[in-house]
């Protein structure tokens, strides 16, 4: 079944997370598109300095997405000056790798927060704008450690976890309203957030670029849910489907379960 295409020039979207990595790229693809972009990000310098790289349609904001009002106020001060808002992005993320044994309270708490915590928030901010105007789009960044989950990353996958699985029943709620819903699941990224991982059989290392012209096609077509690179799916259903001894031993001969290591 064919969709039409979503015309995106002149559109605003809000980018969480989007002074660096992933985001920068997603906010430079956008404005390449035509979109204005909002960028947030909690770091003032970096967020003030990647808006004024993108040019005159693009607007930074301080954002920290693990507080309300904070989201509140990046939503309200983006659609005060560039329109009503289109597109939210949730991108804003953390990563800490290591054994759940050695992780503390505060590492645990954080990748809660903001990478569950602060999902729910945007999107629950910004349903109130789209169903009232019966259009929209909601993208959540999940991860292919929500699809396949690796040793050494037990928070940070349960968190991806439950950001697929929290857009999946999302999209079942807003069936119907002319709001749509993607979720994104990368494989491991070129970003800072990945310098330490170690290289696993069939695992393809990828470029922030890749994933950036990935949410794009998305916001045009309304793909419900990406994987970056493609095989990234493949390898999700195959693990799924296996039993539970099969799938972790083809982790181990795969070295899936080395990568946070």
């Amino acid at each position: 079944m064919r969709h039409a295409k979503h015309e995106l020039n002149g559109k605003v979207v809000a980018i969480t997370g989007g002074a660096r990595g992933i985001g920068f790229a997603v906010a430079q693809r956008c404005a390449e598109a035509g979109m204005r972009v909002a960028i947030g990000d909690v770091e003032a310098d970096l967020v003030m300095d990647a808006a004024a790289r993108l040019g005159p349609s693009a607007r930074g904001y301080v954002l920290d997405v693990r507080d309300k009002a904070s989201f509140q106020s990046y939503l309200d001060s983006a659609e005060a000056e560039l329109g009503p808002l289109d597109a939210l992005v949730n991108n804003a993320g953390v990563l800490r790798m290591g054994p759940l044994a050695a992780t503390d309270d505060a590492s645990v708490d954080l990748q809660l927060d903001v990478n569950i915590k602060g999902v729910i928030t945007g999107s629950r901010l910004a349903l109130e704008r789209f169903l009232t105007r019966g259009d929209g789009h909601l993208v959540n960044m999940a991860s292919s450690a929500g699809m396949v989950a690796t040793a050494n990353g037990a928070a940070y996958s349960a968190t991806k976890h439950a950001v697929l699985g929290f857009t999946r029943a999302l999209r079942g709620e807003l069936r119907g309203s002319g709001v749509r819903t993607t979720v994104v699941m990368p494989g491991v990224i070129r970003t800072d957030m990945t310098t330490d991982f170690k290289n696993a059989v069939g695992v393809r290392v990828v470029e922030p670029a890749m994933v950036a012209e990935r949410i794009v096609e998305a916001l045009r077509s309304g793909a419900l849910e990406v994987c970056v690179p493609r095989e990234i799916a493949v390898q999700g259903r195959l693990f799924a489907c296996l039993p539970p001894r099969a799938s972790d031993f083809l982790k181990r001969i795969t070295r899936v379960d080395e990568v946070m290591h």
